[in-house]
């Protein structure tokens, strides 16, 4: 297939000025979503200043309220009407009960070697499935979109929990249709514990839901009456859709009261296409914290970190001590600027002298979001700039904790080494991530449901290199079903590069195991896969796509048959 013409080539801002100028498009609102009756309200932590920002904390039911299955359950995918903490508005949320406490969006928590039962009901006015994403499970268990079921239908769930302790999540993965409902609401965590996990949490005297707490991270767009709203235009869906301002726990910039003793942060970032620089920052300056953990679970041991990328899709455990603070001191988490690296060749674009080209379909809950007189390109544009410096989360220590445990120096039995290759030469499998007739495209290709253009014609090791267009923007490459092992990082960006922590250009955050690995333009990122392990009946098709969950509903994503 042959490659467009690159002799005009924008960046991101650059484009969002010119589009800026253009006059107000007109976005039709799709059918509105099913409701589902509203119940508990999430637990909050409490904060001096107000409560109403507090961030939002899992407890015992309610939005992200901590569920342990005893049981078969039913997740219930709708809309609930004022349910999102940051403007009361109505989100998505998958709704289940037990022993007489409602919940939605459930984090559910599960031992390992458990037996996991759930059914999907699907009560929106569209088809959805759930993918257990980094969850091991047959190809009819991961989510696969051929196994979508329509409004009113259900789809049943069946199999034991194998993985390693880890910080997993599940969300919705219907094609076409995964951006629109993920960024509506439809995510939690699948938080998985075993052995090595507890002694942790033992050691350090963490406990989930109150000094080990899982945050997702979004980012969200909201019309004059605080709805959300999620009205992609051409120029989004090709470079993904970002909100004006980035939620925690569904809170806008909240605050957390925190302790002099140190905290677990399971950090999801939950966007549909932002990526973040995430950073601690105490008096303006950076604050160290340590990295124990990424997609797959606990790292062998903590490595010292003062920033931290993270792509949609991708996981991070810290650990941020809080001992050297005062009461009345604070800690912010913040995003540090970075180069976005969004240089997308626009030359095969809709003219920019017809900018009604770009208008798109309004996706939210029939509102759409005028640009308010007065703001600057961007704010007209209607999202925060990606690669600018903002505040996320406040941390304030409000009071002192006799504490005095030690981070362990060692955290798990996980190798994370260079991956060592069989003795046998596996296979080499490149992946050009590239952009094709106004498409992003994985090896020159789209999706197609009912084509296996990657075809694993023996279960063992596999190598894959993929390779980001110089011209193109990054692309977090996420595989269902197996992880990857980071083996090499080649040709990386200087702001990327000088993250590297060995001689494989490897960041901290690709040690271990990885279901989600980010590609910068102009960068082979190698990786192996070895796919014996997990050990599934039969031929299997799982799916390789971006995490950007614009490109993958336009159709970056194959599926990859293993025999």
């Amino acid at each position: 297939m042959p490659k467009p013409s690159r002799s005009l080539t924008h960046t991101r801002r650059e484009f969002l000025s010119l589009a800026a100028k253009a006059s107000a498009l007109a976005l039709l609102p799709q059918p509105l979503l099913a409701l589902w009756p509203s119940s508990a309200p999430a637990q909050h932590a409490g904060h001096a200043e107000n409560a109403r920002q507090a961030l939002p904390l899992p407890g015992t039911e309610g939005l992200y309220g901590l569920m342990r299955p005893k049981g078969p359950i039913t997740l219930t995918a709708a809309a609930v009407p004022g349910l999102l903490p940051a403007t009361g508005a109505q989100m998505l949320a998958y709704g289940a009960a037990q022993d007489g406490r409602a919940y939605q969006n459930p984090i559910l928590v599960l031992q390992k070697g458990q037996e996991f039962r759930a059914r999907l009901v699907n009560r929106l006015a569209e088809p959805t499935i759930i993918h257990w994403h980094g969850v091991d499970g047959d190809w009819r268990q991961a989510g696969h979109p051929s196994y979508a079921v329509g409004p009113g239908e259900a789809y049943d769930y069946a199999f034991p929990v194998t993985n390693r302790a880890g910080t997993y999540w599940y969300h919705p993965h219907p094609h076409g249709l995964t951006a629109k409902q993920a960024y509506l609401g439809l995510a939690s965590f699948f938080i998985v514990r075993d052995a090595e996990e507890e002694a942790l949490s033992r050691e350090l005297d963490l406990t989930l839901g109150v000094t080990d707490l899982p945050i997702v991270l979004a980012d969200k767009r909201f019309d004059a009456q605080g709805a959300l709203v999620y009205a992609p235009s051409k120029d989004d869906l090709s470079m993904g859709y970002l909100g004006s301002e980035v939620l925690a726990n569904g809170q806008r910039q909240p605050g957390l009261s925190a302790a002099t003793r140190i905290y677990r942060l399971r950090l999801l970032n939950g966007c549909t296409a932002r990526i973040f620089n995430l950073r601690f920052l105490r008096d303006g300056r950076p604050m160290s914290f340590a990295l124990i953990g990424n997609d797959g679970g606990l790292l062998d041991a903590p490595r010292t970190l003062e920033a931290v990328f993270l792509a949609p899709g991708e996981r991070v455990e810290l650990l941020l001590d809080l001992r050297g603070l005062k009461p009345g001191e604070e800690v912010t988490l913040s995003n540090a600027a970075f180069d976005s690296m969004h240089r997308e060749d626009m030359a095969g674009m809709a003219g920019m002298e017809n900018m009604e080209g770009m208008a798109g379909m309004s996706h939210g809950a029939g509102h759409t979001a005028p640009a308010p007189a007065g703001h600057d390109a961007h704010a007209a544009a209607g999202s925060l700039e990606e690669g600018t410096a903002y505040d996320i989360l406040r941390i304030r220590v409000e009071r002192e904790e006799a504490y005095d445990r030690t981070i362990p120096a060692r955290l798990s039995s996980l190798s994370t080494a260079v991956p060592a290759l069989p003795r046998t030469p596996p296979r080499r499998f490149e992946l050009a991530l590239d952009r094709h007739r106004n498409l992003w495209t994985i090896a020159g290709l789209t999706y197609d449901m009912n084509a296996a253009p990657v075809v694993v014609e023996r279960r063992a090791p596999e190598l894959w290199e993929f390779a980001g267009a110089k011209n193109g923007m990054p692309h977090p490459m996420h595989l269902h079903g197996y992880f990857f092992r980071v083996a090499a990082r080649r040709g990386s960006p200087g702001q990327v590069a000088e993250r590297a922590v060995d001689a494989s250009g490897r960041l901290a955050t690709d040690l271990g195991l990885k279901d989600t690995v980010l590609v910068w333009p102009g960068e082979n990122v190698t990786v192996v896969t070895d796919f014996s392990q997990p050990a599934y009946k039969g031929e299997q098709t799982f799916l390789l796509h971006c995490h950007n969950l614009e490109h993958e509903d336009q159709g970056m994503m194959l599926n990859v048959r293993v025999k």
